[in-house]
């Protein structure tokens, strides 16, 4: 028997508000959902394809869109009224479908990086400083332990709603019934530290540090390989530095030391790509059976190449 979404595929109408003179805000809906991510990228794409005189940055997020733009190019209203066309064929297309691929991102769970990081930052920052962040997740989560939270984790697709924060961070929403979705307080207290490349998790996002730095979500591993490459060393980064793009699907794989350490070897000798393959991300499909439509998503990696 399929498991039903508890979404629905709800198109609100979009509220405009401007930001000075050189920013347009559309806010598609308040909280994260599938439909309001849709149209926020929807939206996004329409602009990126006009490639408008005027436009200076394009910054689609979980549910809103942000827009920069030179009022002496430009007129905000001009900007406002071509945005709005774009929005309202977006939300009465016959398909809502987004084209995209899906990436294969191997993860060291329970790696020693974090575990070391998460020791120094226990008391006074977490909730429960005598475990470990793992253990807690499963806890809140009402699963038998870490490794039963971390076969829920890599078990099915996750959506990268936006991208931002550090560079190159992606945002990842998990393409699952809501009562399934995996959710996880942050930290009561930032920590200064993270490793690069930790999975995280806050609320009912994963995350993935692109760089060390201050954080405040669960870490659960550590990525194999970078998603940020500011020299564009490897072939995944030459038409641009950042890995990760908002309406991108990750499937997270496990991976021991061993293989950790020679996806490492590859990185360092600048051979390293990641698995992925281009699909079409249907919004309806995903939100009226997403237990066999992640299913048809997973089974496209199955022909592709590093």
């Amino acid at each position: 028997m399929t498991e039903q979404s508890t979404e629905t595929m709800y198109l609100p109408t979009a509220r405009y508000t401007w930001g000075g003179d050189e920013f347009l805000f559309v806010e598609f809906d308040e909280a994260m959902n599938l439909t309001a991510n849709y149209l926020a990228t929807a939206v996004a794409h329409g602009l990126e394809q006009l490639d408008l005189d005027g436009v200076v940055d394009v910054c689609p997020a979980n549910a809103s869109l942000l827009v920069r733009f030179d009022p002496d190019v430009l007129a905000g209203e001009d900007l406002k009224r071509r945005t709005q066309e774009l929005e309202a064929q977006a939300r009465t297309a016959t398909q809502h479908t987004v084209e995209t691929r899906i990436i294969e991102v191997p993860v060291w769970y329970q790696d020693p990086f974090t575990a070391e990081v998460s020791q120094r930052f226990r008391e006074g920052y977490h909730q429960e400083p005598g475990g470990s962040d793992l253990d807690f997740a499963a806890k809140v989560n009402g699963l038998d332990g870490a490794d039963e939270f971390v076969r829920r984790h890599h078990g099915s697709p996750w959506l990268v709603s936006m991208v931002g924060f550090v560079a190159g961070l992606p945002f990842l929403y998990q393409l699952v019934p809501r009562e399934r979705q995996l959710q996880v307080p942050k930290y009561l207290s930032p920590r200064t530290d993270t490793p690069p490349l930790t999975v995280g998790h806050g609320g009912c996002f994963a995350c993935i540090y692109s760089v060390r730095g201050a954080g405040g979500y669960q870490m659960f591993g550590v990525a194999a390989a970078p998603i940020y490459d500011p020299g564009q060393e490897l072939p995944d980064f030459e038409d641009f530095l950042i890995l990760f793009r908002p309406g991108d699907l990750v499937k997270f794989r496990p991976v021991d030391e061993a293989e950790y350490r020679a996806i490492q070897e590859q990185v360092e000798a600048g051979t390293w790509r990641y698995r992925q393959a281009p699909v079409t991300f249907d919004v309806e499909a995903s939100i009226d059976d997403p237990e066999s439509y992640n299913r048809t998503l997973l089974e496209a990696l199955d022909g592709a190449d590093n």
